[in-house]
């Protein structure tokens, strides 16, 4: 059974930084490209970082584009997203997951992920 565990959310003031970070079990966790996604109240879950599977290869939200970066871990089954210069719209739920098939791409589409974890809240204050 696949199981995602994300970690590190929390509160921080805006221009402040967080790493989180997503620890995988239950398959092969280096063949499978991985994303990040987040959902703020009252708003659709949106794409935020994602990385292939062997770590070559990210695609970034514009908005996160230049403040975020998504890495992996393929020897501790682990992705990370550290969130730097983090904003007040930053502030939601944050997910990861992990591709349906084998050694793909970077994506940036939700129905493409196959498994999810619990979500961690950050907040950034203003």
């Amino acid at each position: 059974q696949v199981q995602l565990v994300e970690s590190g959310g929390g509160l921080v003031q805006a221009g402040g930084s967080l790493r989180l970070s997503c620890a995988a079990s239950g398959r092969t966790f280096s063949s499978y490209a991985m994303g990040w996604f987040r959902q703020a109240p009252g708003k659709e879950r949106e794409f935020v970082a994602a990385i292939n599977w062997s770590g070559g290869s990210t695609r970034y939200a514009n908005s996160v584009n230049g403040r975020f970066t998504i890495s992996r871990d393929n020897t501790k089954n682990t992705v990370y997203l550290q969130m730097n210069s983090l904003k007040p719209e930053d502030t939601a739920v944050y997910y990861c997951a992990t591709d349906s098939a084998r050694y793909g791409v970077a994506k940036s589409s939700r129905y493409e992920y196959a498994y999810w974890g619990q979500g961690t809240q950050v907040t950034v204050s203003s």
